[in-house]
């Protein structure tokens, strides 16, 4: 019996494993903050269809990247349908704070326990702090209405949606085989 070569784990995903779904979850967040930028003045039902479709969104995509435990992505993904649900100011943003907090907090959480051993602890704890700052930001737009929540929440998807782009070509790059061709 031969041992492996690292002392790595197998659970441990390799970057060619995780490239897709971290651009997934990039492509999620781009869409979303696009949404918020071009959107001249959003009504509240704009605002929880778009809140509410990208929380459940990002639920799928961070399950996928193995971001957060399956809880933490289902109560994303309930974040999301209460969004959908509410159709309110008050209650598309209580949602995404809940969403986004709890997200925020898991990936901040897993990106210090994995420092140094998983390819996405940095990003973890930069999409964490991101996610947490957003969350924290929004009850104090809630009075101001749908419009100034969508750019709030739309920051937060920007920041984050160029983190994981950047992550994921990153992941991409480095996944690839090399070729056993030479090249002249």
């Amino acid at each position: 019996m031969t041992l492996p070569a690292s002392s790595a784990t197998s659970s441990t995903p390799t970057a060619a494993a995780l490239w897709k779904p971290v651009l997934l979850r990039a492509g999620v967040a781009l869409v979303f903050g696009a949404v918020t930028v071009f959107w001249g003045s959003p009504s509240v039902h704009v605002l929880a269809w778009a809140a509410g479709l990208y929380l459940l969104a990002t639920a799928g995509a961070a399950f996928l990247a193995a971001s957060v435990p399956a809880a933490a992505a289902a109560v994303v993904g309930l974040s999301g349908v209460g969004a959908l649900i509410t159709q309110s100011d008050t209650g598309v943003g209580v949602s995404a704070l809940v969403g986004l907090l709890v997200l925020g907090v898991f990936e901040l959480v897993q990106g210090f326990r994995t420092r140094g051993r998983h390819v996405l602890a940095r990003d973890w704890i930069i999409s964490g702090a991101v996610g947490i700052g957003t969350a924290v930001a929004l009850p104090f737009f809630i009075s101001l209405g749908a419009h100034a929540l969508l750019g709030v929440a739309g920051g937060g998807a920007i920041i984050s949606g160029v983190l994981w782009l950047l992550s994921g070509l990153s992941l991409r790059h480095d996944g690839r085989t090399p070729s056993a061709e030479a090249v002249n």
